[in-house]
């Protein structure tokens, strides 16, 4: 039936392989056992899609090298877990007169294609595909083939008896059914990490009340509510997930952190977990790091362009402290990698102090506090300055003693990058002083305090534009010249009907920064040197012509990148004040 030539002659007369180096796979798979195809494979003498090829000549058998996971038809997978598939390398993907064709890396697995002919209840005729676009197909398949969370908890309320009002899932079937998907509370958790990783949400969260859970996702930084099961499954959900992150499942009363690592159409998501006792039961706050995401540069965060060129000026000075303020999850820390991203290059030194660690840079060497061992942002920022730095970043300004160390750094001649819990620009210089750093040394050295809030960007295929009422406008600072000069009387709002597929019925879609940055300049430093107030600082910065955030964030609204709900949301302080 096939060519009974071996493989390793094959490779060869196709001229990929010579015969010193078949000895060599040959006496590699002599010590680690399997095939002579995974040998070489491994030892980087051949290609998988050399050993495809050659699999197809040698067992007479259709081969391809890539799938298109998209087309296949998703009832071919119902037999099938995804946990299996993959351990076994094989993908079911079409049907045509009666025979189900298996996509496989290895078609000399009959016991495994004997199994899936049972499970299919057809013949099978395998095709061979090279492992790594194979394994992406059958991720890519199973993801499309994973229930939405309505299906997830249908199987859920089927799982255990519906009269019953304090039924869970017993422990010990959780830990034995592992990653094959056989239990419906481990189908359930699974779908809530498909759906979040699918809807971009930052993070997910699950709280019990008195009668059901609450499960919401926090999606470009507000929360949607996403599913109510019933409440007599949150002990078997918050069991599993404990179980993943490494969690101790008998302790309800004290929180716990963990974390989880999964990898999701090829993505590695790193997600952290935090558990708190509450009323009802236990709460779970997961968030998602994608370790995957695209780094981005200042030109990608929502810039203005002259706020991008001072800031391009600012980075590239020899010292000085560069600070970020703004409340937590207002995107500080990407500002931050954003600029270290401008300015990383050969010929500079890059030290980073972070709590945690969320991405990591390239070229970047990065030190993660650790509280239980004493290392602190103080003490790794005096053990940085024995490394010879050009640049460092402080993850957070939290005490007098790390602000000491980061303005010492900034004395000896080095660029500091950091972050303060401030509302805005002014505030950052009197919170330094008010934590017991001597004026004089903040006006000396930080040169740059940079304000930020978080707007959600219109979705570009829903948007709407229309005429704003007089009211609008007032109240986001603008005039109707304004308005009728630099966007023709029109403004933009985020869609109505719900049914846009790019932004998934939100109306928006990503989100972009507004920016406020007081660069100290002689006069600013004089006010500091006399410990004048927030108030005189800000006044002082609008005078010589800072652009606060709500004006940012107007001039975002009139290019139609955001919309008038999104401003006043993110900066009802500025509205208070004025």
């Amino acid at each position: 039936m096939y060519n009974r030539r071996r493989l390793g002659e094959i490779l060869m007369d196709q001229g990929v392989l010579t015969p010193p180096q078949l000895e060599r796979g040959l006496s590699y798979q002599r010590d680690k056992g399997g095939r002579i195809g995974e040998a070489l494979v491994e030892l980087e003498l051949v290609s998988e899609e050399d050993v495809t090829r050659a699999l197809s000549m040698q067992l007479d058998v259709p081969h391809e090298m890539t799938l298109d996971a998209d087309a296949i038809d998703l009832a071919l997978l119902e037999p099938f877990q995804l946990g299996w598939a993959r351990e076994h390398g094989v993908l079911p993907f079409d049907k045509n007169r009666g025979y189900v064709f298996v996509a496989t890396d290895d078609p000399l697995a009959v016991e495994v294609l004997d199994e899936v002919r049972m499970l299919a209840g057809a013949e099978v005729l395998p095709v061979v595909v090279p492992r790594t676009p194979l394994q992406a197909a059958i991720n890519s398949a199973f993801d499309r083939k994973s229930r939405q969370l309505g299906g997830g908890l249908d199987e859920l309320d089927e799982a255990e008896n519906p009269h019953a009002e304090e039924a869970s899932l017993d422990i010990n079937d959780l830990l034995d059914a592992g990653d094959d998907d056989e239990a419906p509370v481990i189908r359930f958790v699974n779908s809530l990490f498909v759906q979040a990783v699918r809807e971009r949400a930052s993070d997910i969260h699950i709280e019990a009340g008195e009668k059901e859970i609450k499960v919401r996702f926090r999606i470009d930084g507000v929360l949607k509510e996403v599913a109510s099961p019933p409440k007599r499954f949150h002990s078997s959900i918050i069991t599993r997930i404990k179980i993943m992150a490494g969690l101790n499942i008998a302790e309800k009363r004290l929180p716990q952190d963990g974390r989880i690592r999964i990898k999701m159409a090829g993505k590695d998501i790193d997600i952290r977990v935090a558990t708190a006792p509450a009323v009802h039961g236990e709460r779970i706050t997961m968030r998602l790091l994608d370790k995957s995401a695209v780094l981005l540069n200042l030109r990608d965060i929502g810039m203005a362009e002259d706020h991008l060129k001072e800031m391009m000026k600012l980075i590239f000075r020899p010292h000085g402290i560069i600070l970020v303020t703004g409340p937590t999850g207002s995107g500080k820390t990407t500002t931050l990698y954003s600029s270290l991203s401008e300015i990383n290059s050969p010929d500079k030194n890059i030290l980073t102090i972070e709590d945690p660690v969320e991405y990591q840079l390239e070229g970047i060497s990065q030190m993660q506090v650790n509280t239980k061992i004493q290392l602190n942002f103080a003490t790794g920022l005096r053990s940085y300055l024995r490394h010879d730095p050009d640049v460092i970043m402080v993850g957070e300004i939290r005490d007098v003693e790390t602000a000491e160390m980061a303005i010492q750094a900034s004395l000896t001649g080095h660029l500091v990058f950091s972050t303060l819990h401030t509302n805005d620009a002014a505030g950052a210089f009197t919170r330094l002083i008010d934590m017991g750093v001597e004026p004089f040394l903040v006006s000396s050295t930080v040169i740059v305090s940079l304000a930020q809030r978080l707007v959600r960007r219109l979705c570009s295929d829903c948007r709407q534009a229309y005429r704003p009422t007089p009211e609008e406008i007032a109240e986001l600072g603008l005039t109707l010249e304004q308005v009728d000069r630099v966007s023709q009387g029109l403004i933009f709002k985020p869609g109505e009907d719900g049914n846009c597929e790019t932004c998934l019925g939100l109306g928006y879609k990503g989100r972009m920064g507004i920016y406020e940055i007081l660069v100290v300049r002689d006069e600013i430093r004089s006010l500091i040197m006399n410990r004048a107030d927030t108030s005189s600082i800000k006044r002082a910065a609008n005078e010589a012509g800072m652009r606060g955030l709500r004006e940012d964030g107007a001039l975002k609204v009139l290019r139609g990148e955001t919309s008038i709900e999104e401003v006043m949301r993110v900066t009802q302080e500025d509205f208070i004040e004025s």
